[in-house]
């Protein structure tokens, strides 16, 4: 996708810095049991990139040394790492709000018919994608038989007291478009899914974050191959709004690979954009893990492409919903 960001030749991206580092984001491995379409970091069952022991060394020395407040574990299904639940268990451990994004449908699949009660034990925030309360919609976009299978899982972790008033296991559910198209606004899809939910199925959640679609990987492909790229970038464009520089992820998140690198965010991780290195390594090829232990990032500049108008579009977007909703 490197070759089709620079198609609209327009004034870039505006520069922007790093404030304090508060998350860690990382991307444990690229296996999922799903391939949905607007995936944008083309995870599938046949994916086999995780996380290696020396990376996960790591990221244990940088949890117990460094003031980050939030480790949020994303992949692929992160739960298919064949150690994220010990990653889970040092975390909150350490005091750590640990969020996992779930797919739901894992909560289904052999071999993790606990992992539903091991999330609600450790006091794991769950963030499930489900792009519709529709069930053509969402198997039309994440595969025939899903939807089904994210109700059962949904009505599983509500049982467990996920999104239920007073249990302190939070529970939100993410949307993201399924075409060429912003998100609408968020607060009045969220009252839309609680009704439809609670009436249809008995759900209950705490709140929708809606994701504008990266024109990355296996998106921008389908855009690409529909003739839409190039108007999709307009829409971002002509949908850019200033005020939402000052809340974009890649201030406050550090984005981490399977084998340790960073990225400002996990959209540059997946175009192969990485982190710019702060002073004190220049003359490495890339920043890594191991470089938290001693290195502060503020003040640092952000590496920013095209695809980072999809972040500043209406009423913005980030990994935790939109921006100004």
């Amino acid at each position: 996708m490197h070759a089709m960001l620079p198609l609209l030749d327009q004034l870039a991206f505006p520069a922007i810095r790093r404030g304090v580092l508060e998350a860690l984001q990382i991307n444990l491995t690229y296996r999922c049991n799903q391939r949905c379409l607007h995936c944008h970091v083309n995870a599938g069952p046949t994916r086999s990139e995780a996380m290696t022991d020396e990376s996960l060394a790591l990221l244990h020395q940088v949890i117990d040394a460094h003031p980050v407040h939030t480790l949020d574990l994303t992949g692929g299904a992160p739960e298919m790492h064949p150690r994220f639940r010990e990653i889970v268990v040092h975390a909150r451990r350490e005091g750590l709000r640990v969020i996992d994004r779930c797919n739901l449908t894992i909560l289904s699949e052999p071999g993790y018919e606990d992992l539903a009660e091991f999330l609600a034990e450790q006091g794991v925030e769950v963030t499930a994608s489900l792009p519709c309360y529709s069930r053509d919609n969402v198997d039309k976009q994440r595969g025939e038989g899903v939807f089904d299978a994210s109700i059962l899982g949904l009505q599983r972790l509500n049982a467990l007291g996920y999104g239920q008033a007073g249990s302190g296991l939070i529970l939100n559910l993410v949307y993201n478009p399924q075409g060429a198209s912003l998100p609408p606004p968020q607060q009045q899809l969220e009252a839309d899914y609680k009704s439809h939910l609670a009436e249809d199925f008995g759900i209950h959640f705490n709140h929708l974050l809606t994701i504008t679609n990266q024109p990355i990987a296996r998106f921008g492909s389908t855009l690409v191959s529909k003739g839409q790229f190039n108007a999709y970038m307009q829409l971002l464009r002509d949908s850019y709004r200033a005020e939402n520089l000052a809340g974009v992820m890649c201030r406050s998140l550090v984005s981490v690979d399977w084998q340790g690198y960073l990225y400002d965010c996990d959209f540059n991780q997946m175009l192969d954009l990485p982190l710019e290195l702060p002073t004190q390594l220049i003359g490495r090829q890339r920043a890594h893990l191991r470089d938290l232990l001693g290195t502060t990032l503020e003040g640092d500049p952000i590496v920013t492409r095209d695809h980072c108008f999809a972040c500043t579009a209406g009423q913005g977007s980030s990994c935790g919903g939109a921006l100004n909703s």
